[in-house]
């Protein structure tokens, strides 16, 4: 999956062996989705300081959904401990930002007659081909060795290179991020996440419970039924089903229909 375990303790136990603790959470900086969507957030506070203008509404919607696909990625990380959904619904909010983030860098180069890379251009392969070969130091969270890695293109002062680089990169984030959630999908509906399992088990809880109880009553119910006066034998509890007292509850003879004996259910010893 795309998290990562966790030792929690002083003794270096792992927690997480307990099927109803809270699992391991955390680690989305080795999450590759998160290594390129930092990229694609400081690429684009950097695209629109040099090539937009800085009086736009645009420029602050970019940077705002470029900074969303980022730290949703990192909240939903951090959610996954207590809940699978929550977890789910983050890196949704993420994929979104990053789609949106899509269109306004499409809507960039469409405006002003430039040229958007195909699919196949040899330029979109390169891009692409990076981010396989690309190992960002996992142990030091101030590593920027993705960022260098794409610097060729980034860096370039030809905003139709940096803008299709940056278009390259969210489609590759995206792909990313459509696996995470489909296996985040099949996580949820084998375990759930934490809170998940804690409302079932309280749920089952609350049922005992209310077994026990009426376990509990019934007993203490038979304990207090009278004999049949005609034949002596245990009167039970029953319910009328025809006429006016149809759903009513009273107490008929055991021996019933050899004893047709009854007596109202409040009369007992």
């Amino acid at each position: 999956m795309n998290w990562i375990s966790k030792k929690d303790g002083s003794d270096g136990s792992d927690k997480s062996a307990n099927p109803k603790s809270i699992r391991p959470s955390g680690g989305y900086r080795r999450l590759r989705s998160f290594q390129t969507a930092t990229v694609i957030y400081d690429a684009t506070v950097s695209f629109c300081a040099r090539f937009m203008d800085k009086r736009s509404r645009t420029v602050d919607q970019m940077v705002q959904a470029a900074r969303s696909g980022r730290q949703n990625i990192a909240e939903g990380s951090r959610a996954s401990a207590t809940s699978t959904q929550t977890e789910l619904r983050l890196v949704n909010v993420a994929r979104a930002s990053l789609d949106e983030l899509l269109l306004d860098y499409e809507d960039f180069l469409r405006q002003r007659g430039l040229r958007q890379w195909e699919k196949d251009d040899p330029q979109a392969q390169e891009v692409r081909a990076v981010g396989k070969k690309v190992q960002t130091n996992q142990s030091d969270p101030t590593d920027q060795s993705d960022a260098r890695a794409y610097a060729h293109w980034l860096k370039n002062s030809d905003s139709t290179m940096v803008a299709n680089t940056i278009i390259c990169l969210i489609h590759q984030t995206n792909y990313l991020l459509d696996r995470q959630i489909a296996g985040l999908e099949r996580k949820f509906i084998q375990d759930g996440g934490y809170s998940e399992r804690l409302a079932a088990a309280r749920i089952e809880e609350r049922k005992r419970q209310g077994r026990a109880v009426r376990s509990e009553s019934t007993d203490r119910l038979k304990k207090t039924l009278p004999s049949c006066p005609l034949c002596g034998k245990p009167m039970v509890v029953r319910t009328a089903r025809k006429g006016e007292r149809a759903g009513t509850q009273f107490l008929g003879c055991s021996g019933y229909p050899g004893c047709r004996s009854s007596l109202p259910l409040d009369n007992r010893v």
